[in-house]
């Protein structure tokens, strides 16, 4: 199972994709979206929505996983910021009918580390140790690849509709997940 991971934001958006086979984890890509600073609110958006859409197109995920918004109180205009890149995130997922997961910053953590207080240091470090790789990613990324991690670990989930697809030149059969049951 493919799995494309976001952390969303305005003015960075970090992405990371995993594959999971049996109970191997591998790394596929990891990286960040960072629009124009100097561009308006639509083209920076913009940006971010294209960006997403290209990487979906060259990774073929099978389903997505976003972190869910964590906001502050006494800030409404970052919430809106923020909401607003999340929007352009979904948006993009939408476009390719991917299913999409939601999972809290606290879900992530815990997956990931083993506990839901973990620092973003602590995300960054066992998210290198997990997938192997020689340096440890950019904040945004990391927390898009550990996103894609707890949802690599959940697994198919039994009893979703199947849907046939067509990806990696072979077509083959993959769950989808409406959203995540509470």
């Amino acid at each position: 199972m493919r799995v494309l991971g976001i952390d969303p934001g305005s003015t960075v958006t970090g992405y990371g994709v995993v594959e999971r086979e049996g109970a191997t984890l591998r790394h596929v890509a990891h990286g960040t979206v960072r629009p124009r600073r100097t561009g308006s609110p639509a083209e920076r958006l913009a940006e971010i929505h294209r960006a997403l859409c290209e990487l979906v197109e060259m990774h073929e995920p099978e389903v997505a996983v976003i972190e869910q918004v964590f906001v502050r109180a006494g800030n409404p205009k970052s919430a809106l910021v923020l909401g607003q890149a999340r929007g352009v995130a979904l948006a993009a997922l939408g476009v390719h009918r991917l299913a999409v997961s939601e999972v809290t910053p606290q879900e992530i953590k815990s997956a990931v580390v083993g506990t839901g207080r973990a620092s973003k240091l602590q995300v960054q470090q066992m998210v290198k140790r997990l997938l192997g790789l020689a340096h440890a990613p950019a904040q945004d990324a990391a927390d898009a690849l550990a996103a894609a991690i707890c949802r690599a670990h959940q697994g198919r989930l039994a009893g979703l509709p199947r849907r046939a697809t067509r990806a990696r030149g072979r077509t083959r059969t993959a769950s989808w997940v409406a959203r995540r049951a509470r």
